[in-house]
């Protein structure tokens, strides 16, 4: 489905500003799992009438990975590029779907002059729910369906965020089971800490095999999440146990997405 994004260029060109920037991500931009996400999530703003733009070609990567990683000399050159191009624009308020772009822009850019109000996409979702902007349809496809849900290690134990994914999955009317470890118990998917982008140490198993188990012991038929690795290393921790033809691995952007009233 083709959705229609307007860049940062676009809306300083006509002399506009937008009510938020989309922080689209590296996984959001180049994963194709990710990239129907971002769909989703563009979808969903359009359809509400928020007003959104994106950098385009002009956002870099956050440097997350890099810092994480131990490249502080890289980090600190992209994280400076990119507060030269928000401050630039005059960016205030900034939306993201993944935590780990949430987390820096949030907590580590103010350090180097990059103030912003930044917002993780599961919070925008419930506040445009609460406002009564995203309105969701009865009996909507998610209805009554057994669902678990991940807490991401960046947006639950480091930004203490648990009540609002899991209030915009309630507005859909699920039955969420909890796993074992959950909430500030949570377990991290494996790919967190730059983790996503090298070889495992060895050792008797994977973490993403470890923690899809404990999705799959639930016995949800979906697992929701809220981050793009998170949904790539649970998605192959399904994999690995042969069950994807009976769990599926979702964003809760792409639930709302597909529970929007008309």
């Amino acid at each position: 489905m083709s959705v229609a994004v307007r860049s940062m260029a676009e809306y300083a060109a006509s002399g506009e500003t937008p009510e938020v920037l989309f922080w689209v991500g590296c996984a959001g931009s180049f994963d194709q799992r990710a990239q129907r996400i971002t769909r989703a999530f563009a979808q969903i703003l359009n359809k509400v009438g928020v007003k959104f733009a994106i950098l385009g070609k002009e956002e870099a990567c956050t440097g997350d990975p890099a810092r994480r990683s131990g490249n502080e000399f890289l980090f600190q050159m992209m994280a400076y590029n990119n507060i030269h191009t928000l401050n630039g624009y005059g960016v205030k308020k900034i939306v993201t779907a993944c935590p780990h772009c949430f987390n820096i822009l949030k907590n580590e850019y103010p350090a180097l002059g990059g103030n912003y109000e930044v917002i993780h996409h599961t919070t925008f979702l419930q506040q445009l729910i609460n406002e009564g902007r995203v309105r969701l349809k009865d009996g909507g496809a998610f209805k009554g369906k057994k669902i678990t849900y991940h807490d991401s290690c960046y947006l639950g134990r480091g930004n203490n965020i648990y009540d609002a994914p899991r209030e915009v999955l309630e507005a859909m009317d699920v039955e969420l089971v909890e796993m074992k470890r959950c909430r500030t118990n949570g377990m991290c998917c494996g790919a967190g800490g730059a983790q996503m982008f090298k070889e495992e140490e060895k050792g008797t198993t994977r973490v993403n095999f470890e923690r899809a188990e404990q999705a799959l012991e639930t016995g949800a038929n979906i697992i929701a999440a809220n981050c793009p690795f998170c949904t790539t290393m649970l998605t192959d921790g399904v994999k690995n146990k042969e069950q994807e033809d009976n769990v599926k691995v979702m964003d809760i952007a792409e639930m709302v997405a597909q529970s929007l009233a008309e």
